[in-house]
């Protein structure tokens, strides 16, 4: 029997599904339920054919209240927005359990991109020894962060979880239990979360997901690919950055990051636990039973009796489960040999630390800090500043020092490493400095971890690179480092590897998508050539959100796309919120997508028939591409209207009322909007919020016009057919052009104020649209990714009605402000209305901001 094509794979086991578990909303037994979910898709139905005659939001409502209401007042009518919300909220939530529990079929975990995939394509050409020898020294390091882009509660994922294997089993009697719940459960957080919050939500994805995903992966390797030989490599390192992450964040204190690398530990101890207890009931062999016993015991005691203090030591566990691998071998036959084997791989990747907690901080705040403690500039050459910085030690006392801020940071050096000394280096050993623009930045943090008594810090020391001009930058700045003596000499106790980390999201926004991803391509050649020249191994780590226009989309792709001018022995990346949940949220998710990623290093390094690099005329290209788009996209930003749009037409000033995350919207508590200081989050999610998804795309249509116009089209045509760096930027933008949808605005071009504006937006959009269209042949927008269309496809429909409200409330906030005296209270009303609406957009998108 032939396996049916994926799109009619995801017609059957998805869309259809939803169809039928949908309407079982409507027979539970839940006050006015029923009235919303009849009344709901009839104002659907409506909103469809509104935006098709070009009405606004509010002729929408309108008609629909009209029609189907009974004379009710503006206050039923905004009760009644409340519920389709809630009503929408849970359908999102039904359809995300529905994918979920389809994955695996709609995806071939064992297909193009899987671990077999790549073994048996090493196989057929003879390149075994070459995949062994990259598998013993690649790696893959998901680094999970807190920022805000998930709006699930933990109750609300609890529920998703179960929901899905309900699904996957076809339990109706147990999918309308827990669509019941799931209609009682609140959605919303009346407070903000602390960061320790935060890292307790993420958790529950290392102990439930990557803990077991990583171990079997990595025992399919050792006994699939190095038949059965052990593997000095683990393949991953899992990053973290909730308690860690203090870059704009006041909330995130010493006592949270030492409590939050506490949990890390009790909760790894915890999985070792349950893994040795399944053990017992298999090992039931004489002395086995023994050494197994006492592990339990002094796990238990570990976990379960003491606060903080450990009964066994991490070369105690595995000195151990070694003897005991060693009697099953000589004494019984290898019996559950495997099973012993990938509780052995999982103690090697997660030892006592499960996830390397990293420490964030702002490089304008270590400039504040020296300017405190060395009010007297250092003076001489260039060379000699850095040289003479990078020679700093000391002991500073963080209670010396009046400043708040100083003693912070200080102290957070100090947490790192008391973890080091309860969880092992590997607990906490990267210290990234955000906003970095300079070696003197760099080194700078640099002596302030060896003036916390760490004369030999066993610490990396990370820059981050996040506008244009310091990704430009970037590799004149690393060769100062290199020159710098006592930085590297740091660097050969540190193995001579630097890992250097490039920022998306903030760069996409600074220069606009052409500008930002091919600058940092740029940056990663240039980064690695002067790094060769140094004998310095270099690590990219990338800053990528969920979309397109944060470095998001088909990630894998672009890994595969390097060439052998860039450093690609490790693919390091952020994941966030719902990135999290969507990408990585379930045992079958999470291994393909890191089976992926580990394909996508093998495809560039083990199987590359060609060079990936790109040619002279081919960089000549893109360099021209990236020009016209960032002039383009440099104006727009310009425009007197840009950041009174925003303010005025977004959802922009709503995110802070949110409640996710515990960090703030903006760098800086200021009253005016600065664009600078615009976390990257709520900029992207704004324009998502419209359906205009301006960061994905503007930019592209004018320079790809422009080699249109100059009849050089044949160029840009060859690049995209022969590259697939190229290809896969211009896909992902096609990406955020599919989930942008202008009739919900449309309103806007008539607008006194931003009627212009909305127009310019409009205009860039329709050209991007023809042109990649044109460079890739199609006739409707990722017409080669049946099934991802037909997902978004069924998405935008749930929510579109939501918009709509969300829309028609804005609106009803100008009018209501416009009057002689305003009606503060039922302004305040569309207000929350507005804020609620983000939540079931954002969730419903799955990779938005």
């Amino acid at each position: 029997m032939y396996t049916l094509p994926k799109i009619e794979r995801f017609n059957q086991n998805v869309l259809s599904k939803y169809q039928v578990y949908n309407s079982v909303f409507l027979t539970l037994p839940f006050a006015s339920i029923d009235n919303t979910g009849v009344l709901l898709p009839l104002f659907s139905e409506v909103c469809e054919k509104g935006f098709k005659k070009q009405e606004t939001p509010i002729q929408i409502v309108d008609f629909f209240s009209n029609k189907y209401l009974d004379n009710t007042s503006e206050w039923d009518r905004v009760d009644l927005l409340f519920r389709f919300i809630q009503y929408i909220e849970r359908q999102i939530v039904l359809f995300d359990a529905i994918e979920d529990a389809a994955f695996a079929i709609v995806n071939n975990l064992e297909g193009k991109g899987s671990l077999r995939d790549i073994k048996e394509n090493a196989e057929d050409k003879d390149k075994l020894d070459d995949l062994r020898s990259f598998l013993a020294s690649f790696k893959v390091r998901p680094v999970l962060t807190a920022h805000p882009t998930q709006f699930y509660p933990g109750a609300v994922l609890g529920i998703i979880t179960d929901l899905t294997e309900a699904i996957r089993i076809d339990d109706l009697v147990n999918i309308k239990k827990l669509l019941s719940q799931l209609g009682k459960t609140p959605f919303i957080k009346q407070q903000k979360p602390s960061p320790y919050d935060e890292a307790v939500s993420l958790i529950w994805y290392l102990e439930n997901v990557f803990y077991e995903t990583s171990g079997e992966i990595l025992s399919y390797v050792q006994k699939n690919i190095f038949n059965n030989d052990s593997i000095q490599n683990p393949i991953f390192d899992l990053g973290f950055w909730p308690g860690g992450d203090r870059d704009g964040n006041p909330f995130v204190t010493t006592e949270i990051t030492l409590n939050v690398a506490d949990r890390l530990r009790t909760s790894i101890l915890k999985c070792y636990y349950k893994d040795i207890r399944k053990l017992k009931r298999k090992l039931t062999f004489s002395k086995v039973d023994e050494l197994l016993a006492d592990l339990e015991s002094k796990i238990y005691r570990s976990v379960f009796y003491s606060v903080g203090d450990i009964y066994l030591s991490l070369n105690e566990l595995e000195s151990q489960l070694q003897k005991i691998k060693i009697l099953i071998i000589e004494e019984h036959q290898s019996l559950y040999l495997d099973e012993l084997n990938t509780l052995i791989n999982k103690v090697k990747l997660f030892g006592f630390h499960f996830s390397t907690l990293d420490i964030r901080q702002n490089s304008k705040i270590h400039e504040q800090i020296f300017a405190e403690i060395y009010p007297t500039s250092i003076t001489g050459s260039e060379s000699e500043i850095l040289d003479s910085i990078a020679s700093i030690k000391g002991k500073l006392n963080p209670d010396d020092f009046s400043d708040e801020m100083t003693r912070a940071t200080l102290s957070s050096i100090y947490a790192m490493k008391t973890i080091q000394s309860k969880n092992g280096e590997k607990a906490s050993n990267r210290y990234i400095i955000s906003n970095c623009d300079s070696a003197t930045q760099v080194l700078q943090a640099f002596a302030l971890i060896r003036q916390c008594d760490w004369d030999q810090p066993t610490v990396d020391v990370v820059p981050l690179f996040e506008v244009i001009d310091d990704f430009q930058n970037a590799a004149c700045i690393m060769e100062q480092l290199y020159n710098c003596t006592e930085y590297v000499n740091h660097l050969k106790r540190r193995g001579n590897q630097q890992t250097v980390m490039l920022g998306f999201s903030d760069g996409t926004k600074d220069g606009g998508y052409l500008m930002a991803n091919w600058s940092i391509y740029k940056a990663k050649e240039q980064i690695t050539t002067i790094s060769r020249k140094y004998g310095i191994k270099v690590i990219f780590f990338d800053g990528r959100g969920g979309p397109p226009a944060r470095g998001g989309g088909k990630t894998h792709k672009f890994y595969a796309s390097l060439g052998s001018s860039i450093e690609n022995q490790e693919i390091q990346v952020t994941v966030q919120g719902q990135t999290i949940s969507s990408n990585f949220g379930t045992l079958d998710s999470c291994r393909y997508n890191l089976e992926n990623l580990l394909s996508a290093g093998a495809t560039n390094q083990v199987f590359a028939e060609k060079q990936a690099s790109l040619t002279s005329d081919e960089k000549s290209i893109l360099d021209e591409l990236a020009v016209v788009g960032f002039e383009k996209y440099s104006n727009f930003k310009k425009h007197p209207k840009f950041i009174p749009y925003l303010e005025q037409m977004s959802t922009l000033n709503y995110y802070a009322k949110t409640n996710i995350g515990s960090r703030p919207a903006k760098r800086k508590n200021s009253e005016t909007l600065n664009f600078s200081e615009l976390r990257a989050i709520p900029f992207v999610g704004s324009w998502s919020q419209l359906k205009q998804n301006v960061p994905g795309f503007f930019g592209v249509g004018t320079a790809l016009k422009h080699f249109e116009d100059s009849n050089q089209w044949d160029k840009v045509q060859n690049l995209f057919d022969t590259s697939l760096f190229f290809k896969t930027l211009l896909e992902n933008s096609m990406m955020s052009l599919a989930k942008s949808f202008f009739p919900l605005t449309a309103y806007m071009k008539d607008d006194p104020e931003f009627g212009e504006f909305w127009l310019i937006i409009y205009n860039e959009f329709l050209e991007t649209k023809r042109l990649l269209l044109k460079i890739a042949g199609h006739k409707e927008l990722m017409e080669n990714y049946p099934d991802g269309k037909a997902s978004i496809v069924v998405r935008e429909n749930i929510v579109k009605p939501l918009l709509t409200v969300q829309q028609y409330a804005l609106s009803r906030i100008h009018q209501l402000n416009q009057e002689s005296k305003p009606d503060e209270k039922l302004i305040q009303v569309y207000q929350k209305l507005v804020t609620r609406s983000l939540f079931g957009n954002t969730n419903a998108s799955r990779n938005s901001a």
